[in-house]
């Protein structure tokens, strides 16, 4: 059993997702697995990690758009404001989303389905530097 653990530093530009699958499968596969597990953890509280269709991106466009309805920036909503509007909205979201995400690697690729992409979702406003752990474990 062989395990491997990179970073991933994200620039951000503001909300939305922000697709890396190219960079993670080019380094998993770059690894030399023919079967495993890969993690990906971001270390933030105010953005999240999600699996999502890579192909149209009003697909992207309506997740942003439901979670500025479901979560609003109003700081007459909130207690934590001291880092402005968007901060405690952001940690709402990151809590309704993931912060962790576990992908097989199977025959040495990424085991993702035809329209999947994996993401960042920020949920800031304005633009981060963000990093995704990655550990990949396996044979």
């Amino acid at each position: 059993m062989k395990q491997v653990q990179t970073i991933f530093d994200i620039h951000t530009k503001g909300q939305g997702l922000y697709e890396f699958t190219r960079e993670v499968s080019l380094w998993a596969e770059q690894q030399g697995f023919v079967c495993g597990l890969l993690n990906l953890f971001i270390r933030h509280t105010s953005a999240s990690l999600t699996i999502q269709e890579n192909a149209d991106p009003d697909v992207q466009f309506d997740l942003n758009n439901f979670f500025r309805r479901v979560v609003e920036e109003n700081p007459s909503l909130y207690r934590h404001t001291c880092e402005g509007p968007d901060d405690m909205p952001a940690h709402i979201r990151s809590a309704l989303t993931d912060v962790q995400l576990s992908i097989p690697i199977v025959h040495g690729s990424l085991a993702l389905g035809t329209w999947q992409g994996i993401y960042l979702f920020e949920h800031r406003a304005m633009a981060h530097e963000r990093q995704v752990v990655t550990h990949l474990i396996g044979e």
